[in-house]
Protein backbone atom coordinates (compact mmCIF):
# COMPACT_ATOMS: atom_id res chain seq x y z
CA UNK A 1 0.00 0.00 0.00
CA UNK A 2 1.10 3.39 -1.03
CA UNK A 3 0.40 6.77 0.87
CA UNK A 4 1.86 10.29 0.82
CA UNK A 5 2.87 12.77 2.86
CA UNK A 6 4.12 16.21 3.24
CA UNK A 7 7.45 16.99 3.42
CA UNK A 8 8.43 20.73 4.78
CA UNK A 9 9.01 21.90 2.07
CA UNK A 10 5.73 20.99 0.46
CA UNK A 11 7.25 17.66 -1.86
CA UNK A 12 5.09 15.18 -2.02
CA UNK A 13 6.50 11.85 -0.72
CA UNK A 14 5.52 8.62 -0.65
CA UNK A 15 5.69 5.44 1.41
CA UNK A 16 4.43 1.80 0.72
CA UNK A 17 4.05 0.03 3.61
CA UNK A 18 4.92 -3.77 3.67
CA UNK A 19 3.50 -5.99 6.40
CA UNK A 20 3.37 -10.11 6.24
CA UNK A 21 3.24 -10.38 9.81
CA UNK A 22 -0.37 -11.92 9.99
CA UNK A 23 -1.02 -10.53 13.53
CA UNK A 24 -4.87 -8.93 14.21
CA UNK A 25 -5.06 -5.29 13.71
CA UNK A 26 -5.64 -4.66 17.60
CA UNK A 27 -2.46 -6.01 18.43
CA UNK A 28 -0.21 -4.02 15.85
CA UNK A 29 -2.06 -1.35 17.80
CA UNK A 30 -1.33 -2.71 20.95
CA UNK A 31 2.39 -3.14 20.03
CA UNK A 32 2.39 0.28 18.86
CA UNK A 33 1.56 1.74 22.55
CA UNK A 34 3.50 -0.53 24.77
CA UNK A 35 6.47 0.21 22.28
CA UNK A 36 5.93 4.37 22.91
CA UNK A 37 5.22 3.75 26.48
CA UNK A 38 8.31 1.32 27.25
CA UNK A 39 10.67 3.39 24.05
CA UNK A 40 12.54 -0.27 23.67
CA UNK A 41 10.69 -3.16 23.28
CA UNK A 42 9.50 -4.07 19.32
CA UNK A 43 6.38 -5.92 19.03
CA UNK A 44 5.81 -8.03 15.87
CA UNK A 45 3.96 -5.28 13.61
CA UNK A 46 5.51 -2.54 14.96
CA UNK A 47 7.44 -0.34 11.64
CA UNK A 48 10.29 -0.29 10.55
CA UNK A 49 11.24 3.11 8.38
CA UNK A 50 13.54 2.06 5.65
CA UNK A 51 15.42 4.55 3.87
CA UNK A 52 16.84 3.01 0.55
CA UNK A 53 19.94 3.97 -1.08
CA UNK A 54 20.74 5.35 -4.42
CA UNK A 55 19.05 7.44 -4.00
CA UNK A 56 16.23 5.28 -5.57
CA UNK A 57 13.30 3.98 -6.21
CA UNK A 58 12.82 2.00 -2.48
CA UNK A 59 11.22 -1.10 -4.53
CA UNK A 60 14.46 -3.14 -4.64
CA UNK A 61 13.86 -3.77 -0.84
CA UNK A 62 11.45 -6.10 -1.47
CA UNK A 63 10.43 -7.37 1.85
CA UNK A 64 13.92 -7.19 3.02
CA UNK A 65 14.54 -11.09 3.32
CA UNK A 66 11.42 -11.66 4.91
CA UNK A 67 11.81 -9.13 7.74
CA UNK A 68 8.04 -7.56 7.00
CA UNK A 69 6.88 -11.45 8.21
CA UNK A 70 8.40 -10.18 11.72
CA UNK A 71 7.83 -6.27 11.25
CA UNK A 72 5.83 -4.11 9.68
CA UNK A 73 7.88 -2.33 6.64
CA UNK A 74 7.05 1.35 6.37
CA UNK A 75 9.34 1.71 2.84
CA UNK A 76 10.26 5.85 2.02
CA UNK A 77 10.57 6.55 -1.39
CA UNK A 78 13.29 9.67 -1.38
CA UNK A 79 12.66 12.86 -3.09
CA UNK A 80 12.22 12.55 -7.15
CA UNK A 81 12.33 8.38 -6.96
CA UNK A 82 9.38 5.98 -7.29
CA UNK A 83 6.19 7.18 -6.23
CA UNK A 84 7.76 10.33 -4.43
CA UNK A 85 7.66 14.06 -6.04
CA UNK A 86 10.75 15.75 -7.96
CA UNK A 87 11.33 18.99 -5.56
CA UNK A 88 11.39 22.55 -7.46
CA UNK A 89 14.63 23.10 -5.43
CA UNK A 90 16.91 20.57 -6.91
CA UNK A 91 19.32 21.74 -3.47
CA UNK A 92 17.25 19.57 -1.45
CA UNK A 93 18.44 16.30 -2.98
CA UNK A 94 21.43 16.80 -0.30
CA UNK A 95 21.62 13.87 2.30
CA UNK A 96 21.60 16.67 4.87
CA UNK A 97 17.90 17.96 3.65
CA UNK A 98 16.85 14.77 2.84
CA UNK A 99 17.13 13.94 6.85
CA UNK A 100 14.30 16.47 7.49
CA UNK A 101 11.82 14.10 5.09
CA UNK A 102 12.33 11.40 7.62
CA UNK A 103 11.65 13.71 10.51
CA UNK A 104 8.28 14.39 8.58
CA UNK A 105 7.33 10.64 8.10
CA UNK A 106 8.31 9.84 11.76
CA UNK A 107 5.21 13.01 12.40
CA UNK A 108 3.28 11.28 9.34
CA UNK A 109 3.51 8.14 11.37
CA UNK A 110 2.12 9.62 14.87
CA UNK A 111 5.23 8.10 16.62
CA UNK A 112 7.28 9.57 18.99
CA UNK A 113 10.46 7.25 18.24
CA UNK A 114 11.07 5.10 15.51
CA UNK A 115 13.08 1.95 14.67
CA UNK A 116 15.15 3.27 11.58
CA UNK A 117 17.03 1.13 9.00
CA UNK A 118 19.13 2.45 5.89
CA UNK A 119 20.70 0.59 3.39
CA UNK A 120 24.06 1.86 1.46
CA UNK A 121 23.90 5.18 0.55
CA UNK A 122 20.72 5.39 2.85
CA UNK A 123 22.67 4.66 5.81
CA UNK A 124 24.45 7.93 5.57
CA UNK A 125 20.56 9.58 5.89
CA UNK A 126 19.87 7.23 9.06
CA UNK A 127 23.51 8.52 10.79
CA UNK A 128 22.80 11.96 10.08
CA UNK A 129 19.39 11.57 11.34
CA UNK A 130 20.54 9.78 14.50
CA UNK A 131 22.97 12.75 15.35
CA UNK A 132 20.35 15.37 14.68
CA UNK A 133 17.12 13.51 16.51
CA UNK A 134 18.83 11.51 18.95
CA UNK A 135 15.86 11.63 21.16
CA UNK A 136 13.50 9.91 18.01
CA UNK A 137 15.37 6.95 17.71
CA UNK A 138 14.73 3.40 19.18
CA UNK A 139 17.12 1.56 17.55
CA UNK A 140 19.07 1.71 14.60
CA UNK A 141 20.18 -0.52 11.54
CA UNK A 142 22.68 0.30 9.22
CA UNK A 143 23.02 -1.99 5.92
CA UNK A 144 26.24 -2.68 3.95
CA UNK A 145 26.08 1.11 5.00
CA UNK A 146 27.76 4.04 2.99
CA UNK A 147 30.43 6.09 5.59
CA UNK A 148 30.51 9.49 3.84
CA UNK A 149 28.22 11.03 6.27
CA UNK A 150 30.79 10.40 9.13
CA UNK A 151 34.05 10.97 6.57
CA UNK A 152 35.31 7.08 6.72
CA UNK A 153 36.69 6.79 2.83
CA UNK A 154 37.43 3.66 1.19
CA UNK A 155 40.97 2.91 -0.45
CA UNK A 156 41.52 1.59 -3.86
CA UNK A 157 43.79 -1.18 -2.03
CA UNK A 158 40.90 -1.62 0.33
CA UNK A 159 38.43 -2.65 -2.64
CA UNK A 160 40.74 -4.74 -4.89
CA UNK A 161 41.31 -6.82 -1.04
CA UNK A 162 37.87 -7.69 -1.48
CA UNK A 163 37.69 -8.18 -4.62
CA UNK A 164 40.67 -10.95 -4.30
CA UNK A 165 38.46 -12.72 -2.40
CA UNK A 166 36.56 -13.59 -5.21
CA UNK A 167 39.22 -15.06 -7.58
CA UNK A 168 38.25 -18.35 -8.10
CA UNK A 169 35.03 -16.52 -9.51
CA UNK A 170 34.76 -16.95 -13.33
CA UNK A 171 33.37 -13.80 -14.37
CA UNK A 172 36.61 -12.72 -12.05
CA UNK A 173 39.00 -12.00 -15.10
CA UNK A 174 36.90 -9.27 -16.44
CA UNK A 175 35.59 -7.52 -13.27
CA UNK A 176 38.84 -7.46 -11.99
CA UNK A 177 40.13 -5.26 -14.99
CA UNK A 178 36.93 -3.14 -15.15
CA UNK A 179 37.93 -2.63 -11.82
CA UNK A 180 41.51 -1.58 -12.07
CA UNK A 181 40.41 0.63 -14.66
CA UNK A 182 37.84 2.35 -12.15
CA UNK A 183 40.26 2.89 -9.34
CA UNK A 184 42.75 4.36 -11.22
CA UNK A 185 41.20 6.64 -12.95
CA UNK A 186 41.22 5.04 -16.82
CA UNK A 187 37.71 4.92 -16.91
CA UNK A 188 35.59 1.97 -17.35
CA UNK A 189 32.29 0.18 -17.07
CA UNK A 190 30.33 0.11 -13.71
CA UNK A 191 28.18 -2.33 -14.85
CA UNK A 192 31.56 -4.18 -15.17
CA UNK A 193 32.25 -4.76 -11.35
CA UNK A 194 28.39 -5.33 -10.50
CA UNK A 195 29.32 -9.18 -10.02
CA UNK A 196 31.57 -7.79 -6.79
CA UNK A 197 28.03 -6.63 -5.12
CA UNK A 198 26.54 -9.50 -4.60
CA UNK A 199 27.73 -13.39 -2.63
CA UNK A 200 26.75 -15.34 -6.12
CA UNK A 201 26.17 -14.01 -9.70
CA UNK A 202 23.35 -15.87 -10.63
CA UNK A 203 20.16 -14.92 -12.28
CA UNK A 204 18.43 -13.06 -9.18
CA UNK A 205 21.08 -11.16 -8.41
CA UNK A 206 21.71 -10.09 -12.15
CA UNK A 207 17.64 -9.21 -12.23
CA UNK A 208 17.96 -7.15 -8.94
CA UNK A 209 20.97 -5.53 -10.21
CA UNK A 210 18.33 -4.01 -12.86
CA UNK A 211 15.99 -2.82 -10.26
CA UNK A 212 18.02 -1.03 -8.23
CA UNK A 213 19.88 0.81 -10.51
CA UNK A 214 18.91 4.47 -9.77
CA UNK A 215 16.80 6.46 -12.20
CA UNK A 216 17.15 10.22 -11.41
CA UNK A 217 20.68 11.01 -12.19
CA UNK A 218 19.85 15.03 -10.75
CA UNK A 219 19.08 12.94 -7.31
CA UNK A 220 22.29 10.97 -7.53
CA UNK A 221 24.25 13.71 -8.09
CA UNK A 222 22.63 16.18 -5.99
CA UNK A 223 22.81 14.02 -2.76
CA UNK A 224 26.76 14.32 -1.81
CA UNK A 225 26.39 18.00 -3.22
CA UNK A 226 28.82 20.42 -1.78
CA UNK A 227 27.51 20.66 2.14
CA UNK A 228 25.80 17.39 2.21
CA UNK A 229 28.38 16.08 4.71
CA UNK A 230 29.55 17.84 8.12
CA UNK A 231 31.60 14.19 9.15
CA UNK A 232 33.09 16.11 12.39
CA UNK A 233 29.97 17.28 13.67
CA UNK A 234 28.25 14.14 12.92
CA UNK A 235 31.00 12.25 14.32
CA UNK A 236 30.62 14.30 18.20
CA UNK A 237 26.85 13.66 17.90
CA UNK A 238 27.02 10.10 17.11
CA UNK A 239 28.81 9.75 20.70
CA UNK A 240 25.85 10.57 22.44
CA UNK A 241 23.12 8.10 20.60
CA UNK A 242 21.94 6.16 23.36
CA UNK A 243 19.92 4.28 20.94
CA UNK A 244 21.06 0.18 20.37
CA UNK A 245 22.76 0.15 16.80
CA UNK A 246 23.28 -2.96 14.85
CA UNK A 247 26.01 -2.50 11.88
CA UNK A 248 25.37 -5.07 9.62
CA UNK A 249 28.29 -5.88 6.62
CA UNK A 250 28.63 -8.45 3.63
CA UNK A 251 31.81 -10.21 3.56
CA UNK A 252 32.20 -9.92 0.25
CA UNK A 253 31.14 -6.59 -0.27
CA UNK A 254 33.10 -4.42 -3.18
CA UNK A 255 31.20 -1.22 -1.92
CA UNK A 256 31.49 -0.91 2.05
CA UNK A 257 33.75 -3.53 2.73
CA UNK A 258 33.67 -4.88 6.47
CA UNK A 259 36.91 -3.17 7.86
CA UNK A 260 35.81 0.33 7.02
CA UNK A 261 32.12 -0.37 8.04
CA UNK A 262 33.61 -1.59 11.92
CA UNK A 263 34.92 1.79 11.84
CA UNK A 264 31.63 3.51 11.66
CA UNK A 265 29.91 1.22 14.61
CA UNK A 266 32.69 1.95 16.45
CA UNK A 267 31.43 5.55 16.53
CA UNK A 268 28.77 4.83 18.76
CA UNK A 269 28.32 3.96 22.31
CA UNK A 270 26.26 1.07 21.81
CA UNK A 271 26.78 -0.89 18.55
CA UNK A 272 26.53 -4.76 17.57
CA UNK A 273 29.04 -4.94 14.42
CA UNK A 274 27.97 -8.02 12.42
CA UNK A 275 29.93 -9.41 9.40
CA UNK A 276 27.10 -11.83 7.13
CA UNK A 277 29.03 -14.78 5.51
CA UNK A 278 29.12 -15.07 1.92
CA UNK A 279 27.27 -11.90 1.28
CA UNK A 280 27.98 -9.08 -0.55
CA UNK A 281 26.29 -5.62 -0.56
CA UNK A 282 22.84 -7.05 -0.91
CA UNK A 283 22.30 -9.58 2.30
CA UNK A 284 19.02 -9.86 2.35
CA UNK A 285 19.04 -11.62 -1.76
CA UNK A 286 22.26 -13.51 -1.11
CA UNK A 287 20.67 -15.28 1.90
CA UNK A 288 17.80 -14.15 3.06
CA UNK A 289 16.62 -15.95 6.31
CA UNK A 290 19.95 -15.10 8.37
CA UNK A 291 19.71 -11.65 7.04
CA UNK A 292 15.99 -11.42 8.48
CA UNK A 293 17.22 -13.33 11.50
CA UNK A 294 20.14 -11.18 12.03
CA UNK A 295 17.95 -7.83 11.64
CA UNK A 296 14.50 -9.03 13.01
CA UNK A 297 16.35 -9.99 16.60
CA UNK A 298 17.78 -6.71 16.90
CA UNK A 299 15.05 -4.63 16.02
CA UNK A 300 13.03 -6.89 18.46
Amino acid sequence: MTTYFAAADGTRLAHRTMDRTGDRAEDRAEGRAEGRAEGRTARVGDPVVCVPGGPTDSRYLGDLGGLSARRRLVLLDPRGTGDSAVPQDPATYRCDRVVDDVEALRVHLGLDRIDLLGHSGGANVAVTYAARYPHRVRRLALITPGTAAVGITISGETRRAAALLRKDEPWFPDAFSALEALTEGRGGDWDAIAPFLWGRWDDAARRHHVDARPGNAEAVAGFAAEGAFDPESTRAALAAVEAPVLVLAGEYDLNSPPGPVSRLAALFPDAVFAVQPGAGHYPWIDDPEPFAATVGDFLS
